[in-house]
């Protein structure tokens, strides 16, 4: 039998979401603690991967298990789990259902601060005050349509394409301090929000037109768009999946 838990994460000191050789992750803390309770290596295949001090306010794993699920497996998963981890949830799929390929539609924010603030310094990246937001949301509209996203993905990222639907990009204002960033897309290519957001940036502070964001864009070229932001005004905040995939 198939299960999606949901959970989210402060991934501050986190190398990332998923399991590699060198640092701690978010899916090494959490099958360790399916291990505890269920006395059996439990694998988790994650919806997606975050990178190192990235967070999520919504990600989704699937595993599979054959016998009965113990009694509040999410409250005892969260009894074990450090603070820096939350599930929220465990559910019943269809046995063909996937974390990552059925996925429909993932949301990130970019939050950013103009203040040192000890409340919002974990997940909102400081920048100094006067970006452009009209500017900004003018050239993130070049982003919305299914393009081609070569020019903001990680070099040397082992992909079969670099096309993705883009369905939302905008600026949203929050307050005279804060604002965010939010993207939304069918999927999303290593490094690409932060590659995205650090050339709106450029175009915020005058150094960059829309003209050269189009030209960004089209050139497929990761040279020519701006540095990546800061990893930790990066949030994944939604995924979503067609409903018929749940079993109630």
């Amino acid at each position: 039998m198939r299960y999606f838990i949901t959970f989210a994460y402060d991934g501050t000191s986190f190398h990332g979401s998923q399991t590699q050789p060198n640092g701690n992750t978010v899916q090494a803390e959490m099958e360790a603690a399916f291990a505890t309770i269920l006395r059996e290596a439990v694998p988790l295949t994650f919806a997606g991967r975050t990178d190192a001090g990235v967070h999520a306010e919504k990600m989704v794993a699937h595993f599979d298990w054959s016998k009965d699920l113990p009694a509040n497996l999410a409250g005892r998963l969260n009894n074990l789990l450090p603070a820096s981890i939350a599930v929220s949830h465990i559910e019943r799929v269809t046995d063909e259902a996937h974390a990552r390929f059925d996925a429909v539609e993932r949301t990130y924010y970019y939050r950013i601060t103009d203040r040192k603030d000890p409340f919002t310094y974990i997940n909102h990246t400081r920048v100094a005050k006067g970006l452009d937001f009209e500017a900004m949301n003018k050239a993130a509209r070049l982003l919305i349509g299914k393009q081609d996203f070569a020019a903001f993905c990680r070099t040397h990222t082992d992909v079969k394409t670099t096309i993705c639907d883009v369905r939302e990009a905008r600026w949203v204002i929050e307050n005279e301090h804060e604002a965010y960033f939010v993207i939304s897309a069918d999927r999303f290519l290593r490094n690409m929000v932060r590659a995205v957001v650090g050339t709106l940036f450029e175009i915020g502070r005058g150094r960059m037109t829309e003209q050269q964001m189009a030209e960004v864009i089209a050139s497929h070229d990761r040279c020519r768009a701006g540095h990546s932001a800061p990893a930790e005004g990066l949030s994944l905040v939604e995924i979503k999946y067609p409903t018929n995939i749940v079993i109630t």
